[in-house]
C-alpha cells in the first residue's frame, strides 16, 4: 500500500484532483477523489475527463499489484451509465486476467450521495507489462 500511495504521489495530475488509494493489492485496487467544484462540467456533474482518469488510474494500480514489471494502459473503454453527483467519486479495479506481457482489468466507477453508492460508469482496460 505505501509503495502504491508514493507512485500515485509522484503523479502531478493525480495531485491535482486530489486522488488517493485506498485499497491496493491481490489485483485489486480502489482510487477515491473528493468532489470538488472545479471537477463539474457545466450542469454540475462531475466531468467525463475525472471519471475516465479514476478509471484508468485504477485499471492500471489493479494490474500493477498483480505484477512485478512496470505496467502502461495499452488501452481501455468506459461507457457512462448516468451522470455523476455525490461527495466522493470511487473507481474500483480488479484483475480479470493476468498474463506475462498483458492484464485485463475492470472497473466500476461511483459516487457516493447521500450515504449511497451509485454506480456511474464501468470500463475495461487492457494494461501492458514491461521489464
Amino acid at each position: 500500500m505505501e509503495q502504491a500511495q508514493a507512485v500515485l504521489a509522484k503523479q502531478p495530475f493525480s495531485v491535482l484532483v486530489g486522488a488517493r488509494i485506498t485499497a491496493f493489492g491481490g489485483g485489486h485496487a480502489v482510487l477515491e477523489v473528493d468532489v470538488r467544484e472545479d471537477l463539474l462540467q457545466q450542469h454540475g456533474f462531475v466531468h467525463g475527463g475525472v471519471l475516465s482518469y479514476a478509471a484508468d488510474n485504477a485499471l492500471t494500480f489493479a494490474a500493477g499489484s498483480a505484477t512485478d514489471g512496470m505496467v502502461l494502459t495499452g488501452g481501455f473503454s468506459i461507457d457512462y451509465l448516468r451522470p455523476a453527483q455525490g461527495k466522493l467519486l470511487r473507481a474500483e479495479a480488479y484483475v480479470v486476467r493476468a498474463g506475462r506481457s498483458r492484464i485485463v482489468c475492470r472497473c466500476d466507477v461511483s459516487v457516493v450521495r447521500d450515504g449511497e453508492t451509485v454506480l456511474c460508469a464501468v470500463a475495461q482496460g487492457d494494461i501492458a507489462v514491461s521489464g
